[in-house]
């Protein structure tokens, strides 16, 4: 774990991430659109654990997230935190509250330290009523939020403890990828976090991964989690 971090911060080849790499907003303006964009938006930058909006907030812009890792959650009965979005860059988060022009339903919060682009709300309703481009952009990425949104909700609650957990890493896999030796996945979450994305508790997530293990499905070194047989994690997940 410690490697991996020193190795990051020996890098030299890792850029300042710009508003420019958000393809699903920058590739499709004008010159005119890309300069006003420009010179209109911020960069913020934050820590790991900072909160980048809290559950009930009004948003009054488009937050895009450049660099990093952010989770959204939502806290549920009994006080228990319910994952229901890992975000990775380039996109959009916090999206569906800020164009339904209402409240957030659930929290932001950072799992690497990350820098998000806010663009203001009159610049964004500009560009929406003048590139329509732009518009069919968010539409498709909204929708398929929608889309992914319905199918964990129907897997979260009708796969058992094992089809959850299985599903949550190959999940995982798809937003973060793996890194260079191809099978760690690229993300460190704690026991909490991942049980909290796989709608159950902390302990059977403990106990789960632990199975996996002497399956030699997986193997975990503290955060770190290496998928050994990626094939019988599908079938794991497969059958629920």
């Amino acid at each position: 774990m410690l490697y991996n971090i020193f190795a990051m911060l020996r890098r030299t080849d890792i850029k300042e991430p710009s508003i420019k790499d958000i393809s699903q907003l920058y590739d499709v303006l004008t010159n005119e659109e890309k300069e006003k964009v420009l010179k209109n938006h911020k960069a913020i930058h934050y820590k790991k654990n900072d909160v980048i909006y809290h559950e009930g907030e009004v948003p009054d812009g488009l937050l895009c997230l450049g660099s990093g890792k952010v989770k959204v959650y939502k806290i549920g009965f009994g006080g228990r935190d319910q994952i229901v979005r890992m975000a990775n860059p380039p996109g959009f988060i916090g999206y569906r509250a800020f164009f339904a022009e209402g409240p957030h339903v659930a929290s932001a919060v950072v799992i690497e330290p990350c820098t998000i682009f806010y663009i203001p709300k009159a610049l964004v309703f500009e560009l929406l009523e003048n590139n329509h481009k732009f518009s069919l952009n968010i539409i498709r990425s909204l929708a398929q939020e929608l889309g992914f949104s319905r199918y964990r909700t129907v897997t979260l609650t009708q796969k058992h403890i094992r089809g959850r957990l299985a599903e949550s890493l190959l999940v995982l896999k798809d937003i973060y990828g793996f890194e260079e030796d191809g099978i760690t996945l690229n993300v460190f979450l704690s026991r909490e976090d991942l049980a909290n994305f796989s709608n159950m508790t902390t302990s059977n997530a403990i106990r789960t991964l632990s199975t996996f293990v002497n399956e030699e499905v997986i193997h975990v070194d503290g955060r770190i989690i290496r998928i050994l047989n990626i094939e019988k994690l599908e079938k794991i997940s497969k059958l629920g």
